[in-house]
């Protein structure tokens, strides 16, 4: 079987690992073992990232919208509840802005929510 020298192939991939290790600290930007561990990592920690910005986002509308909520008399379930039973369909990023940006749509809304729930006896 022919030898295999690796001469610019393994060039390009450890320049390529240090290009992206540029600014980390010390030997983590500088000697190709280290900057492979430090991108590894890095590239595992973006990928979470991605997925736990989705989750956080999320949190943080329903915060907003609960918010908006007390403060008009509702409580957050009860509003999901009756905009779901009144058949408007918006999403939490959305109600989370108009809790935010426009306080009278948002008042409108909740007005409708709570007239699509049957009062509890």
């Amino acid at each position: 079987m022919p030898r295999v020298k690796r001469g610019t192939k393994r060039r390009a991939s450890r320049a390529k690992t240090l290009e992206r290790a540029s600014g980390y600290f010390l030997t983590k930007s500088k000697l190709h073992r280290s900057a492979q561990e430090a991108v590894e990592k890095a590239l595992r920690y973006g990928y979470v990232g991605r997925k736990r910005k989705k989750r956080e986002f999320r949190s943080l509308w329903i915060v907003r919208i609960g918010a908006a909520c007390r403060e008009a008399g509702i409580s957050y379930s009860r509003f999901m509840d009756g905009l779901k039973k009144s058949g408007i369909e918006l999403n939490r990023k959305i109600l989370a802005d108009l809790a935010l940006n426009d306080a009278g749509g948002f008042r409108s809304l909740v007005e409708k929510a709570k007239g699509a729930i049957p009062e509890a006896s």
